[in-house]
């Protein structure tokens, strides 16, 4: 009871908006200390941290995450994102629904360059609202699209979320595997939870344009048949296209085809991004000190967190948390999939409150390990707990991907429309969930073909 007990702390101090790192490493050290003083926690324990820590800075997996934030702020920086909505603009213009059509598209290719959610659904709202309202599309189609194309970033590779859960699932996998008295153990990396995620992200994305398509042929007053005004030639378009795509799907398809590790790939993509930059003449000394300063302050609060998730992993485990989860788990009716629907209703509960950061070390790494020695698939659980996350960050009231619209659009689109544009993009992101769940190749066909 304990270990609950520290878990329940810590969620109602997050809760009540305490600084995460180190609420986590905090109150973990204060429950260690005083649970100690009544025999009920061993101080000793706590000399692992050093080697912990230590484990975080220098895992190789993470330094990827570094390179890519880098390289979506330069991207951002470079003025790449208004390019390709014009260009995908042009390329739709004749199709109802073109300009919504574009928005998903380069929502998912920003998803695919920057990974990070909140950079996304920012710089769609600048970049599109302002079109699609001049198009007289309906607010709450537009801002639903751009909500839903933003938070792509959290299933398309190489999304920052999919790098920390491949760390998380593979630990989680060897504790599994421990648990069952298996030596001879299999691992699972990020190239397999890329590989995994990739059709997955496509099928959100054909989806989404299916229902704008549906929308502007059958809800008219919705999706006005208003075509782009500004003419391009193709060969504009294909220069327009050409080097993101080629710098996406470089960086992806190296890591995919296991030619390059994540972290490999992304001082690839970092300095193909710097090139980019360079070419489209947004770079300067200003530009290059800005990316370093956000990308910094990026990194070392993902770092801080990793480290306050790892002292309260220490302490939780102390205090045989894991066993309580375990004992739950094991005594709860119902076969492994109803345990597994427990499990991703909580951590989609909990995304309203927490960020995914925190979702991924602090609740993950205490349910994955016995989920996984149920049976499941390591793969196949982490893009559903990545899908799952989306899913949560998207819906209304306390969804982060809305508070992020909400601060760079008009103060005169009321909240409530928002609410309701996202809906439909959050039925859609279920029937995938389902999907998935009826047919789990589609996350696990790809990367046995490739690394089997």
């Amino acid at each position: 009871m304990l270990s609950l007990s520290l878990f329940i702390i810590v969620i109602f101090l997050l809760m009540l908006g305490y600084p995460v790192a180190f609420t986590l490493s905090g109150v973990s050290l204060i429950f260690a200390i005083l649970c100690s003083l009544t025999n009920n926690f061993d101080l000793s324990l706590l000399y692992a941290l050093p080697s912990r820590i230590f484990g975080i800075i220098t895992n190789e997996t993470l330094v990827a995450i570094p390179m890519f934030i880098f390289m979506g702020i330069m991207l951002e920086k470079s003025k790449i994102a208004e390019n390709l909505l014009e260009s995908m603009s042009a390329l739709f213009s004749n199709l109802k629904g073109g300009l919504g059509i574009s928005v998903i598209i380069v929502g998912a290719l920003l998803a695919a360059s920057t990974g990070i959610v909140g950079a996304t659904v920012v710089t769609m709202g600048l970049l599109s609202l302002p079109s699609m309202l001049k198009q007289k599309y309906d607010v709450k189609v537009a801002t639903g699209t751009i909500l839903a194309s933003g938070t792509l970033g959290q299933i398309i590779p190489p999304s920052i979320i999919l790098i920390l859960l491949g760390d998380v699932i593979s630990s989680s996998y060897q504790e599994a595997q421990n648990m069952l008295g298996i030596f001879s153990q299999e691992s699972v990396s990020v190239g397999d939870l890329f590989a995994g995620a990739l059709f997955p992200g496509l099928i959100l994305v054909g989806f989404y344009i299916v229902y704008i398509l549906y929308v502007a042929n059958f809800k008219k007053n919705l999706i006005p048949e208003i075509k782009f005004n500004k003419n391009f030639n193709l060969i504009e378009i294909i220069l327009s296209l050409y080097a993101p795509l080629f710098l996406i799907f470089t960086v992806l398809g190296s890591i995919i085809l296991g030619i390059a590790t994540p972290s490999e790939a992304s001082s690839f993509g970092a300095i193909g991004a710097i090139i980019l930059a360079t070419i489209n003449k947004k770079i300067n000394k200003n530009v290059i000190k800005e990316v370093l300063i956000k990308t910094s302050k990026i990194t070392s609060m993902i770092f801080i967190l990793l480290i306050g998730a790892t002292i309260f992993s220490l302490v939780f485990r102390g205090l045989e948390g894991d066993i309580f989860i375990n004992n739950l788990l094991s005594e709860m009716p119902g076969d492994v999939y109803f345990k597994l629907f427990i499990v991703m209703f909580v951590i989609f509960i909990l995304g309203f409150i927490l960020d995914f950061i925190e979702i991924t070390y602090v609740v993950i790494p205490v349910v994955a390990p016995i989920l996984l020695a149920m049976g499941l698939d390591p793969i196949w659980l982490g893009i559903l707990i990545a899908i799952n996350l989306q899913t949560s960050f998207l819906t209304p009231p306390f969804g982060f991907a809305i508070f992020y619209l909400k601060s760079v659009i008009p103060k005169n689109i009321d909240t409530i429309d928002i609410y309701k544009g996202v809906i439909p993009f959050i039925a859609i992101q279920i029937i995938t969930i389902i999907l998935i769940v009826i047919i789990p190749e589609i996350t696990t066909w790809l990367p046995n073909k490739i690394f089997s």
